[in-house]
């Protein structure tokens, strides 16, 4: 195997490692499968060029996640005005009667309609774990933009969810 090969080879078996992790992180920014797959081909594709670069870095994820979110907030603002958002009462099928089917739904709609960024940071720091320095150096801004918008985002995912926390705790 030649020595260019390596860093191929290394994509590549980074992309079979993550790449489940990478839908899901892509399916909660989208709220669709399909976009979802073409948002993780899409940062892939950025990244496969600069990989050597990346890996000699030492921790790809970081650098891969940043491209995810900023392709996913690039997407938004080129698709702004055409986008439909599911709104209260809209079901794209028919959901399951299990209590945990309808707050799954019940969240998902409500993620779908929160901001890019907002829905970023929330992902990030509720989903992903990461702390608030982490969130705002993989997002590019400040670790105050990330409280604000966590803030907000979370108060517009109470009032969209409605008295949906109370129900689910025991």
């Amino acid at each position: 195997m030649s020595r260019d090969q390596g860093p191929q080879v290394s994509f590549e078996a980074y992309v079979h490692a993550r790449n489940a992790a990478l839908s899901r992180i892509a399916y909660l920014l989208t709220g669709d499968h399909h976009l979802a797959e073409d948002l993780v081909q899409q940062t892939l594709m950025r990244v496969v060029g600069r990989w050597k670069r990346v890996a000699a870095a030492g921790d790809p994820d970081a650098y891969v996640r940043r491209v995810l979110y900023h392709q996913h907030i690039d997407w938004w603002k080129r698709r702004r005005g055409t986008v439909e958002v599911p709104q209260d009462g809209e079901a794209t099928s028919a959901p399951d009667p299990s209590d945990a089917v309808v707050h799954t739904v019940a969240v998902r709609r409500a993620l779908a309609r929160l901001a890019p960024r907002q829905r970023a940071v929330l992902v990030l720091r509720y989903f992903e774990d990461l702390t608030e320095a982490q969130t705002a150096e993989i997002l590019g801004i400040s670790v105050g933009t990330v409280k604000s918008q966590a803030r907000d985002g979370l108060a517009r995912l109470r009032t969209f969810t409605g008295d949906l926390t109370q129900e689910v705790a025991p």
